[in-house]
């Protein structure tokens, strides 16, 4: 979100021979439509569900004002002064983003809990260096989805763009002129002042990037969002269209008009159609750049006139004015407004955070951008100037790394506390269902005594069981150990441990739900000598119903290839035992509702369809939702852990365990309702003993899952021999 080193923004192209360049006020309005559909669009303002597409906006506008300065640079010199560009470019947008982000920094610390602190100056030192897309893609983040606390510097990755693009663009062009050269010297041409080699690597380097980001959007989402290469050829749009800005000024005036309004209005259509759920930028994206082009293109036949008319109005240039400032204010205003005010915003606070936001540009461009980009001294030295933008990005990554020293790691301080002890008695051969029901019994009343001795514990123990700092970590553990297949692997290598010369095979089956159990399984198969097969794959229910991939935003096809291939494995090697687990949160842009029917009557042909290979069925029921990052609630709450503690009522949904016990019962499978491994009659605590209940919002730690290993053992005995 930046514009060119002068008041104004300024026509692309002139003569070669030209160093003038016209004032474009429509360019600067359209900077204020794109701004406010991205400020409106995080507000979640009715009507803007398309608004992210003011960040690609922004990227058109700035191809054509910068190749088209780099062109006219280009063609009466032969070169580009790149300390003069760099100079001018640093002056321009590394004080503010660098004052912007201390500040973020520092409000983060104060407002945010300590584990989200640590995560949040990470994102601030990468959007410091200007890499924070980069670091983005790393995170696998999903800009469209923020069911947790969204980074209040997730908005930067536009910013890394541009300063990417700003180091590649410049050197393409000296290399085109340098191509040029050469040739004129082969062929005696001459083609000092042409712009075609130029628009021939514009057209080239549009293809790839375009080409690229499609086969991302569907491959990889995050990486086509938020890297340079993917979002190039819009960038290059806008170049074309200032190396064509002559036949741009020959359209007759009334073409030319129509032109603009179109182009303006694609640019509406796309902030009121478009949504999160759109593939994006994949084809969606010629949208808003065609819309731009127009527009600008329109502009430099008459920019004053048609739709210039409109967006050169003296208010809407104010907004554009203030676009960059504006830009980098609004997201961590919105982001930070809810954790100083303790609650949620609706509506109408959002907006309020879009004014607020809209106050701090103004005081930003009055006392930060203008007096530091048009100081005499500063703007008649390249090298004071890059000194300048230099000096701004290291206090703002040394304030981040500062803080990172200074951030507590958060550790309970309550009194040591003892490990929850499971102890089994396993039937002997031969034995009754009755002394296995005994048996689950015995394990389960042990587990819930220690539940409930935990139910009111307040100061977090200091001895907790993975520490508060370490439980992120052990998402990754998880799957690796698991084997379970990660987004896009499809084939499932086997994954055998215990006894693998057992004749006794145990396969669990699901998703990272069953991923999580595979500390209790690893434990039992070997006490047992069992044969163990784990067979799971992220986000991926093994039911044969149609799923979205919300990462992904398209059907996930990758998973019904790969539950097909499970199934079929599962009836030809005939394992004795089937363990099912599967998460129970699957809903909103995932084309799934747990427990609907369609859930419920899946479940039943699912279990059908694996007894009929001669396995017997146990399907693990849900653990209770703690409606909250688990961790990041404790951070926050050392000495009261019952405010991370949620009531059964709301963590438990009893009647959708009702209706899959019966679905299970109707497949002839068994089902294990876990609910009193985690909840006392009123409350689920998240500490049990010294042990952490959860790792994040929804799976278990690997520690507690090895402390119910005799739990899951007995549940599993008892399948195993029912029948």
């Amino acid at each position: 979100m930046r514009r060119a080193d002068r008041v104004s923004p300024t026509e692309g192209l002139q003569g070669p021979q030209s160093g003038q360049t016209r004032f474009r006020p429509d360019i600067e309005g359209l900077r204020a439509v794109a701004v406010l559909a991205v400020v409106l669009f995080h507000a979640e303002a009715p009507g803007v569900g398309g608004g992210f597409i003011g960040v690609d906006v922004f990227f058109v506008i700035s191809g054509f004002l910068i190749t088209g300065m780099l062109w006219r640079e280009v063609s009466g010199s032969g070169t580009v002064g790149l300390r003069r560009f760099y100079g001018a470019r640093a002056r321009r947008l590394l004080p503010a983003s660098a004052a912007v982000g201390v500040v973020t920094l520092i409000a983060s610390a104060a407002l945010l809990s300590p584990l989200q602190v640590r995560t949040v100056i990470y994102d601030g030192i990468a959007s410091a260096l200007y890499v924070g897309n980069m670091w983005f893609v790393l995170q696998n983040a999903d800009y469209f989805s923020h069911s947790e606390t969204p980074s209040p510097f997730q908005h930067y990755w536009s910013l890394g763009v541009e300063e990417q693009f700003y180091l590649v663009w410049p050197p393409m062009i000296i290399g085109t002129a340098w191509l040029i050269r050469r040739l004129r010297r082969r062929t005696g041409a001459d083609e000092t002042s042409s712009v075609r080699p130029y628009l021939v690597i514009l057209f080239l380097v549009a293809a790839v990037s375009f080409a690229a980001s499609l086969a991302l959007t569907d491959a990889w989402p995050p990486a086509a969002f938020f890297l340079m290469p993917t979002r190039a050829w819009q960038l290059a749009a806008g170049g074309v269209v200032a190396l064509t800005a002559s036949q741009w000024r020959r359209l007759p005036a009334p073409l030319s008009a129509i032109a603009g309004w179109a182009g303006l209005g694609v640019i509406l259509l796309t902030c009121t159609l478009l949504g999160t759920t759109t593939p994006y930028p994949g084809i969606a994206a010629l949208l808003p750049a065609l819309g731009t082009a127009l527009v600008i293109g329109a502009g430099c036949a008459a920019p004053a006139q048609g739709v210039g008319r409109v967006l050169g109005l003296a208010p809407i240039r104010a907004v554009g004015r203030v676009s960059y400032s504006w830009y980098l204010w609004h997201w961590p205003v919105l982001v930070l407004a809810a954790p100083l005010l303790e609650h949620p915003l609706g509506l109408a606070g959002r907006l309020a955070t879009v004014v607020i936001s809209g106050v701090l540009a103004v005081l930003t461009l009055r006392f930060i951008e203008n007096p530091l980009r048009f100081a005499p001294s500063v703007r008649r030295s390249a090298t004071l100037s890059l000194a300048l933008g230099g000096a701004a990005t290291a206090v703002a990554a040394c304030v981040g790394v500062a803080l990172l020293a200074w951030a507590p790691t958060p550790t309970g301080h309550g009194a040591p506390a003892a490990a929850l002890t499971v102890t089994a008695v396993r039937p002997p051969a031969g034995a009754t269902m009755d002394a296995y029901d005994a048996a689950v019994q015995h394990a389960f009343a042990q587990v819930q005594n220690a539940v409930a001795a935990s139910a009111e514990l307040k100061a977090v123990p200091s001895n907790l069981e993975p520490p508060l700092a370490e439980a992120a970590a052990e998402s990754k553990t998880m799957g690796h150990d698991s084997c379970a297949r990660n987004l896009f692997e499809v084939a499932q290598p086997e994954c055998a441990s215990g006894d693998t010369a057992s004749t006794t095979t145990v396969a669990v089956v699901g998703d990272s739900h069953a991923a999580m159990w595979n500390p209790a399984f690893q434990q039992i198969a070997a006490q047992r000598h069992w044969r163990l097969e784990m067979l799971n794959k992220g986000f991926c229910p093994l039911l044969d119903l149609p799923i979205i991939s919300p990462l992904l935003h398209r059907e996930y096809t990758e998973c019904e290839q790969w539950r097909g291939q499970i199934v079929a494995r599962l009836q030809a090697e005939r394992p004795r035992l089937v363990v099912l687990s599967i998460a129970r949160d699957y809903g909103a842009g995932t084309g799934l509702v747990s427990y609907d029917p369609a859930w419920i009557d899946g479940l039943t042909r699912l279990v059908q369809r694996l007894r009929g290979s001669g396995a017997q069925v146990l399907v693990l029921g849900p653990t209770p939702n703690p409606l909250s990052v688990v961790p990041i609630c404790l951070s926050d709450h050392l000495d009261d852990a019952t405010a991370c503690a949620p009531p059964r009522s709301t963590a438990v949904n009893q009647a959708g365990i009702a209706a899959e016990t019966a679905a299970t019962k109707a497949g002839d499978g068994q089902y294990a309702d876990l609910t009193e491994l985690f909840c006392t009659a009123d409350r689920c605590p998240v500490i049990v003993g010294n042990t952490l209940v959860y790792l994040d919002s929804n799976h278990v730690t690997l520690e507690y899952s090895r402390q119910l290993a005799p739990v899951i053992g007995a549940l599993a005995d008892r399948a195993l021999a029912h029948g």
